[in-house]
C-alpha cells in the first residue's frame, strides 16, 4: 500500500504516473482538500480530475453536467 502524507506533490505525481502509466510532473498537478471525504484529496491533471483516498488509491472523478 502506498501512503501519501499531507498531499505531498512528488508522492502524488509518482502515484498518478504509476496509475496512468504516463509520466506526470509534480509541477503539472494541482492538489486540493476534498470536502466530500476527510483525509482525501482532489488532484487536477490536464483536463481530468482524480480523487485520492486516504489509503493512497486513485480514481477518476466524473464531473456531472447540470
Amino acid at each position: 500500500m502506498d501512503i501519501v502524507i499531507a498531499a505531498e506533490k512528488p508522492s502524488i505525481a509518482g502515484l498518478l504516473s504509476k496509475h496512468l502509466r504516463l509520466p506526470v510532473k509534480e509541477q503539472d498537478i494541482r492538489v486540493h482538500a476534498n470536502p466530500d471525504e476527510t483525509g482525501s484529496f482532489l488532484v487536477n491533471w490536464r483536463l481530468n480530475r482524480y480523487v485520492m483516498a486516504p489509503d493512497g488509491t486513485l480514481a477518476l472523478r466524473c464531473i456531472r453536467q447540470s
